[in-house]
């Protein structure tokens, strides 16, 4: 006889313009706890994967990076954090779990989770006005400042804040990335940049050589440019996630980079890696039509770019990937830097096929090494459910 489904209490929330499942981490069954593979199938059954059908009727999913996510929160193990921040990408197709990155959207929606789940203390917190929670993001071990909008003593979701990508409007939420270059992995030695470049010469079988800035910043990035690999940088979402060959050439593009940047040690291990690194292509500010039909007028932006994720090109830009964007721009010298059309960059405004985002970083050179105090960037985030996500109690089991 089966056994009865198990009752998880969780919320559903928006945060940017990616959605996912949060759970606080006493909440979870005891399996489920602690890293392996009980957490990981749980997490798949929550969202509904793996999924022939790429639809994740059976879960609560929505078949796309953006919305195929499950956050897990505790109580801070580091000194002066409040909360632990743990992010799991989960694939559609496929039967595994990516802990290798963060997810800079969902990043915004763990201030509010914090506050209205009980890791704050009340008496912390203003009757109105802003509260910073601070942040450990367990996966890449960075901290990440939260400023959440405080009314009458709880979260301010509502407000007037716009977010290209985003149907409504809300409150704003300020995110700042602390010293948010990885270190350590790829030859850099703890630089940002892991070959030691600004910008390199990738070799790709079957596509050529092309420039590209590999960075370690926000989550690992490969930038190249859009008109090296027949592209204008104006591109919308079906013009690439419709094309096949397309989608071949850019996870090649990403197998190689990723092997040069000293995160897999072979081309083969990209498949079960597809979280990170990012894959992108920049291009000087252009007018163009955002999905929504938003005409986007080049003299309201600095560059255009695009990027894919898990497979497939966002719908708008993933929050990582937005500081690995402002920080290269920082940069003279990187192939972002020089489609911004050079120069020194505090913040930078791009085109994505949404709209556009701004996004601010401050680099300098330290003993001959790029680094970043922080970037910055707003957002908004929103309950869209709470209560509690259910699932066969054999997942565990098993």
């Amino acid at each position: 006889m089966s056994q009865p489904q198990i009752k998880i209490p969780a919320m559903y929330m928006r945060g940017g313009t990616s959605k996912g499942v949060f759970f606080r981490l006493q909440d979870l069954p005891k399996a489920a706890q602690v890293p392996g593979p009980a957490r990981d199938a749980l997490l798949m059954r929550v969202i509904g994967s793996p999924d022939p059908y790429a639809k994740h009727t059976d879960g609560m999913g929505g078949a796309t990076s953006s919305t195929s996510k499950c956050v897990i929160i505790s109580k801070s193990s580091k000194p002066d954090h409040d909360v632990d921040y743990l992010y799991g990408q989960i694939a559609i197709d496929q039967a595994f779990v990516d802990w290798s990155g963060n997810c800079g959207n969902l990043s915004t929606a763990v201030g509010p989770f914090a506050i209205a789940n009980g890791f704050i203390d009340a008496a912390r917190l203003p009757r109105d006005g802003m509260f910073a929670v601070k942040v450990w993001q367990a996966n890449i071990g960075k901290t990440i400042i939260v400023h959440v909008p405080i009314k009458n003593g709880e979260v301010q979701e509502i407000g007037d804040f716009e977010l290209d990508g985003v149907t409504f409007p809300a409150a704003e939420i300020v995110l700042e990335f602390i010293d948010p270059a990885d270190e350590g992995e790829g030859d850099g030695g703890g630089s940002m940049f892991p070959t030691g470049n600004l910008i390199d010469d990738l070799d790709v079988p079957g596509i050529g050589t092309l420039k590209a800035t590999m960075i370690n910043a926000g989550i690992p990035t490969i930038f190249v440019n859009a008109k090296d690999i027949g592209y204008t940088g104006t591109e919308l979402q079906d013009a690439i996630n419709s094309d096949t060959k397309a989608l071949a050439m850019f996870e090649t593009l990403r197998a190689h980079g990723a092997v040069k940047m000293g995160l897999i040690k072979d081309i083969s291990e990209a498949g079960k890696r597809q979280h990170t690194p990012k894959i992108a292509f920049v291009a000087p500010a252009t007018d163009y039509k955002a999905s929504s039909g938003k005409l986007i007028n080049k003299t309201d932006i600095d560059l255009c770019v695009r990027a894919l994720s898990m497979g497939k090109l966002h719908h708008a830009m993933m929050g990582t990937a937005a500081v690995a964007i402002g920080t290269a721009a920082a940069i003279p010298g990187t192939l972002v830097n020089q489609a911004a059309g050079g120069g020194e960059h505090e913040a930078v405004r791009f085109g994505h096929p949404s709209g556009t985002l701004r996004v601010g970083a401050q680099a300098e050179q330290v003993n001959g090494q790029w680094v970043v105090r922080k970037a910055i960037m707003s957002r908004s985030a929103r309950v869209l459910m709470e209560g509690a996500v259910r699932v066969p109690a054999e997942i565990l089991a098993s």
